[in-house]
């Protein structure tokens, strides 16, 4: 390694335990806490305390083990994102089972193959099309038992089978499971290709979720501590996310509707929120849109100039002027308050994750009064690896080091990983292991840089480099991030490789560019051919893809754009769950334009 860093580790951690453990010491530390939270049918918020989610989790393994579920047996659970998801989870990897989350928008070909290759026992499915899904594969996958449906009292009816089996019983199964012991196989979401099992252990999470507490206790061991959770149960950075909470002083909220997410951070009152950056460019967006016209956007507008000028003053370490000071005072009352107020008025850090985030907007939160603390991890890494702290953050960066991990960065410039988190490696495929695991070190495939304080910084992706035909190193994530700011872009996608020059492939969001359009006082349009030929939509990506280009150099820069006519999502494989492009399916599908209509010139 050319650089490293270790972040210290004032006290040891004791990582060889199972992730149970760490429900049960909450419930002896806390009994009565507020643990779990959720919606019922009737959209009521329902509680559990720490001391009833742990009973609950224990009725239930007790369940599995009647059921006949053994040490080292997989069971998938394949629903989205509510307490039930956190309670089996708990519940099968306390008594040695590995869980085996699958997306809800997996198709039955991805089904067949995860329950295949990781040899599901028994599976639990949120609802009848779920487990129709299942059962259409079913002749397929030899060592499948039992399936039971979540909405059809699939936690009551495994409740009751586990009566007959005893406290003795179960703790002695809870007791044998070790640091060491397999937790869990996660399917990584393939952005890169087939998706294949990431081997996590309950030291590796037991690890970092301790650590995650201690590298971050203003957010984790304040009092009343209150974290909305949206993001898929099925990906590894909500999984974590439940840990991290009942390791800390955290109440854990449920919610997987999108579309009510404003009224449920409003219910909730959530202290610091998680979520992708594509969350937050939508929040600015529809602030943007809601001012509209006139004065209230010019208002608007330059509240938003006022808060990221506000938030490099504070970066750059200088000071802040008293005039902009005084500016942001005036703009906190009348517009920074109504902004936090949609987090539901209490929150006061939020973490970003599992892409990069464009600084402009974290500049705009920051100044607004919510820092947008960056972070980094993978499925190999049971999540995080890195984040920012809440005091003395660094924009641009994705952070320090969690307590006791270390970052490198090899030769070549890529990053790589060394902590006790890091997975045990990939199910059925040794070779991979041996490839990305090398001394202890896990290769990321990330490129990037350690500053002289150990912050680190991703500049690009070893695989997604673009090499032009004039040998120009392109790193495409900067100017993707970039243009994805604009409001009436979904996704976009930059290509190059062995080409002439830098393009890209802009893929438009219909609900948000007729917004947009309605917003600058125009006709809607009834679809995204219709979108894509409108001049005015056009010249909105032009702009954006200026504004991309304005931060790179004229060799790096986006020389032509082609906007698509149909969307790129995870039905049609173009988008990972968590909203990640799928690059290579992406230029594949589209190679016929990329080289006849880009590169070729022809119509």
């Amino acid at each position: 390694m050319q650089k490293e860093f270790t972040r210290p580790q004032p006290e040891p951690i004791d990582y060889d335990k199972n992730i149970f453990e760490i429900l049960a010491e909450r419930a002896n530390r806390a009994p009565q806490d507020s643990l779990v939270e959720y919606k019922d049918d009737s959209g009521v918020w329902r509680s559990f305390t720490a001391v009833e989610f742990r009973d609950k989790v224990i009725a239930l393994a007790k369940g599995l083990i009647a059921r006949g579920i053994q040490p080292g047996d997989a069971v998938a659970v394949i629903s989205h994102t509510r307490w039930e998801w956190t309670a089996l989870d708990m519940a099968i990897m306390s008594i040695g089972a590995l869980t085996v989350p699958v997306y809800e928008t997996n198709s039955a070909a991805q089904v067949r193959m995860i329950f295949n290759d990781s040899n599901v026992k028994m599976a639990f499915a949120e609802n009848d099309m779920q487990r129709d899904k299942i059962e259409s594969v079913r002749d397929q996958v030899t060592d499948l038992g039992d399936v039971y449906v979540i909405e059809l009292g699939a936690l009551d009816t495994l409740e009751t089978f586990g009566r007959g089996v005893g406290d003795a019983e179960f703790y002695e199964r809870e007791k044998a499971v070790r640091g060491s012991d397999l937790a869990t196989i996660v399917y990584t979401s393939g952005s890169t290709g087939t998706p294949k099992g990431v081997e996590l252990s309950h030291g590796s999470f037991v690890f970092i979720t301790y650590s995650g507490i201690r590298s971050m206790p203003d957010i984790a061991m304040k009092p009343n501590r209150r974290l909305l959770l949206f993001l898929p149960l099925a990906h590894v950075f909500a999984r974590y996310m439940q840990y991290f909470c009942f390791a800390g002083n955290v109440t854990l909220g449920l919610s997987s509707n999108l579309k009510t997410i404003l009224a449920d951070f409003g219910a909730f009152k959530p202290t610091f929120v998680l979520a992708v950056p594509r969350i937050f460019e939508k929040i600015y967006n529809a602030a943007s849109q809601k001012a509209g016209t006139g004065f209230k956007g010019r208002l608007f507008a330059d509240a938003a100039a006022t808060a990221r000028a506000w938030s490099h003053a504070q970066q750059s370490g200088d000071g802040i002027p008293f005039a902009l000071s005084l500016k942001h005072a005036v703009y906190d009352r009348l517009v920074y308050s109504t902004i936090m107020g949609v987090f539901g008025g209490h929150v006061e850090y939020a973490v970003s994750g599992g892409a990069p985030l464009d600084s402009s907007i974290a500049h705009f939160f920051n100044g607004v009064g919510l820092p947008l603390l960056e972070g980094y991890g993978m499925t190999e890494t049971c999540a995080p690896a890195s984040v920012n702290p809440t005091s003395g953050y660094k924009i641009g960066t994705i952070g320090l080091p969690m307590q006791g991990v270390t970052f490198g960065v090899a030769e070549d410039g890529e990053l790589c990983i060394k902590s006790p988190s890091v997975c045990v490696g990939y199910h059925n495929h040794p070779e991979i292991t041996t490839q990305q695991i090398v001394d202890g070190w896990l290769h990321t495939g990330d490129l990037g840089d350690i500053d002289e304080d150990g912050f680190v910084s991703i500049t690009g992706r070893k695989k997604d480099l673009i090499i032009t035909a004039g040998g120009k190193n392109v790193s495409p994530a900067e100017l993707e991030v970039a243009v994805m700011t604009s409001p009436v872009v979904n996704q976009c996608v930059v290509i190059g490789d062995r080409k002439p020059f830098v393009a890209a492939l802009v893929a438009l969001d219909l609900a948000e560019t007729n917004a947009w359009l309605k917003f600058k006082g125009a006709p809607e349009v009834k679809d995204l051919a219709e979108a894509a030929a409108n001049p005015i939509v056009r010249s909105e990506v032009e702009r954006a893809v200026d504004a991309a280009n304005g931060q790179v150099s004229r060799a790096e820069s986006i020389r032509k754009f082609e906007i698509l006519t149909d969307d790129l999502n995870e039905a049609n494989g173009m988008v990972t769950p968590s909203l990640k492009a799928r690059r290579e399916a992406i230029t594949e599908r589209y190679r016929d334009l990329i080289d006849n209509v880009i590169y070729a010139g022809k119509r």
